[in-house]
């Protein structure tokens, strides 16, 4: 993993979200690009477009970013890491995908208002981006702090085949944080059941260096069988996998991901069929 890229509104979620990532860049020997996403309408007031005013705004702004990234490299534990910036007009899932598009880009972090629920415009984009993104996404909660020594754990149904970029983001810090084991939780609905011996070699084969210990929950409600494990675990990271239905299943229903982001405040790695 070489490039991890921060999205920011310069709020305090976008500031706790940059000093993870920068704590991840360090133990991975990664860079770290700041982005910020200007809005198409930001700047022009009373209907009138002054386009050396605007400039001139748009120049403030990209000032703004390159000074609030140089407060997390100019730390004295963070000097190593190569930062960069990028400010463009436009809407933050646009300017996110143009960069991703045009750059190596391996891991996607953004924050969240955690336990207080996806409130605020950084907040309803993080959750967009759920739903738009195809590369590993990492949503840091408000109230979660780095771990150089995190309890990983992987949410899954045995049903999704997890990408091999996303295997590989997963693989690479298990390596990274030193991680022996990875804790796998299947919620189990129904009142009838056995392990799915099958659904484990699978993720085994997957994921072969690293010890995986499986754990099967009862419990009515995915979500709450979820956030019952994350607790009982003192998971540091969930792993969960994102399938990209089609736009009839996006307006009519809420995806677990969002469900569980707007619930916890553990950070979520959103991986993708």
């Amino acid at each position: 993993m070489k490039k991890i890229l921060v999205a920011t509104d310069f709020s305090a979620c976008a500031a706790n979200a940059m000093e993870y990532a920068m704590e991840l860049a360090r133990v991975i020997n990664a860079e770290v690009c700041a982005l910020h996403a200007i809005g198409s309408f930001e700047g022009i007031f009373n209907n009138t477009y002054n386009a050396l005013y605007i400039e001139d705004y748009h120049n403030n702004k990209r000032q703004a970013l390159v000074k609030w990234a140089g407060s997390f490299s100019a730390r004295e534990n963070f000097v190593s890491i190569p930062v960069t910036t990028v400010c463009e007009v436009g809407s933050v899932s646009s300017v996110i995908a143009k960069y991703v598009d045009a750059n190596p880009v391996e891991l996607l972090i953004m924050g969240t208002m955690g336990s207080t629920g996806i409130t605020g415009l950084f907040g309803s984009n993080t959750s967009s981006m759920v739903e738009k993104s195809r590369i590993p996404m990492l949503i840091i909660p408000l109230e979660s702090k780095f771990s150089t020594q995190p309890t990983i754990t992987l949410a899954t149904d045995f049903s999704s085949q997890l990408s091999a970029e996303d295997v590989n983001a997963l693989h690479e810090l298990a390596i990274a944080f030193g991680t022996e084991k990875l804790n796998v939780v299947n919620v189990v609905e129904t009142p009838e059941w056995k392990t799915n011996e099958a659904g484990e070699e699978a993720l085994k084969a997957l994921l072969p260096k690293t010890t995986l210990v499986f754990n099967y929950i009862k419990e009515s409600s995915p979500i709450e069988g979820i956030i019952n494990f994350i607790v009982s675990s003192e998971t540091d990271i969930l792993c969960l996998v994102k399938r990209h239905h089609g736009l009839v299943y996006r307006i009519f229903n809420t995806s677990t991901v969002n469900k569980v982001m707007n619930r916890s405040i553990k950070a979520i790695l959103v991986l993708h069929e």
